[in-house]
């Protein structure tokens, strides 16, 4: 057997601003990883994220250094031996999927026993900003059922209540993105308890985390920058009571069908987020999206332009992909 690989930077303008605690982004930089073979070409995207110690061109020295086994028929069996979790692996992982369909006839989601999504709705996040801007914001995508809103730890009330009257029908998401501390976090708790959040999203920094062991919150608590691999959950148990499965972070889909099942049978609420990314980073995610208590999945939507055949977005809900976009053979589509 023999591949060519392919691997390669991009830049992706975003249409606004998007600001969450720890800053503020223009632009979405990705790397898309292509891995062709008998005339096919498999392709996945990741996210390297600052957070997580990784950058574009570690991502890229990370795949290039596996270039050899990849092109000498190296499979996804063998992925977790070759990378670490993370966002090189996540796109070497979901290129191999994407390649197998292809070859096979047979589609990722049927490989995975899942049904392709539909009308799948997902978060539609309003950045942090001034309370003002962000009920402007809100009131623009009042007909999402479910908002999220990026906060930090200046006057967060304000700013959650300002997207709550703006948008009084949805459901809400808070995420401090690990910008509270705990005595903020217990004092918000009777503010939360009364608007309509079902999730609120890390607010503590992972390293603080143990001070949620045996704590009862109003709302559930997700774990995000916590959790990463099936492996944390262990961890996690009675300091959260759900979790953000994101690709980047569990080095692909492999990984992330995995954790969610995992996650499952702990009993915790189970969300499928993503990075902001063009469609081809948010296909694989939403297959197991479709399966999971939240979507979080409109980093295509902050794109200036996504890529061609990617999701289409209207009132919080994704509108399926164009046929072969990702994860389907092109000679036996929708299998």
């Amino acid at each position: 057997m023999f591949r060519t690989l392919g691997v390669a930077r991009e830049r992706w303008p975003l249409s606004r601003p998007f600001r969450i605690s720890r800053g503020v982004k223009t632009e979405a930089e990705v790397v898309v990883v292509e891995l062709s073979q008998d005339g096919a070409t498999g392709r996945g995207e990741s996210v390297p994220y600052a957070r997580y110690g990784e950058t574009p061109d570690s991502v890229l020295e990370q795949v290039e250094g596996v270039r050899r086994a990849l092109e000498t028929g190296a499979d996804r069996s063998l992925l977790t031996a070759l990378l670490p979790p993370g966002a090189a692996r996540n796109a070497v992982d979901c290129a191999l999927w994407d390649l197998e369909a292809r070859l096979s006839g047979l589609s990722v989601a049927r490989a995975l026993g899942l049904a392709p999504p539909e009308g799948l709705a997902t978060a539609v996040t309003v950045s942090l900003d001034h309370p003002d801007r962000m009920a402007q914001a809100a009131a623009a995508v009042a007909h999402a059922p479910l908002l999220k809103i990026k906060v930090d730890a200046e006057d967060p009330k304000a700013r959650i209540r300002a997207v709550a009257d703006a948008a009084p029908a949805a459901r809400l998401i808070v995420d401090p993105n690990e910008s509270w501390t705990f005595d903020l976090l217990d004092e918000l708790q009777p503010f939360l308890s009364g608007l309509n959040v079902d999730l609120l999203e890390q607010p503590l920094p992972a390293a603080e985390e143990a001070r949620l062991e045996g704590w009862t919150p109003a709302v559930s608590v997700c774990a995000d920058e916590s959790a990463h691999t099936s492996a944390d959950l262990e961890r996690l148990r009675g300091r959260y009571q759900a979790v953000n499965v994101k690709l980047d972070k569990t080095g692909g889909l492999t990984e992330g069908a995995a954790m969610l099942r995992a996650a499952r049978a702990m009993g915790f609420q189970v969300m499928v987020g993503c990075m902001i990314s063009t469609s081809l980073s948010i296909a694989p995610a939403a297959l197991l999206a479709a399966q999971a208590d939240f979507a979080d999945l409109d980093g295509p939507w902050w794109m200036k332009q996504d890529r061609a055949g990617g999701f289409g977005f209207s009132e919080g809900r994704m509108m399926p992909t164009a046929a072969g976009f990702w994860g389907e053979s092109a000679h036996n589509l929708g299998l």
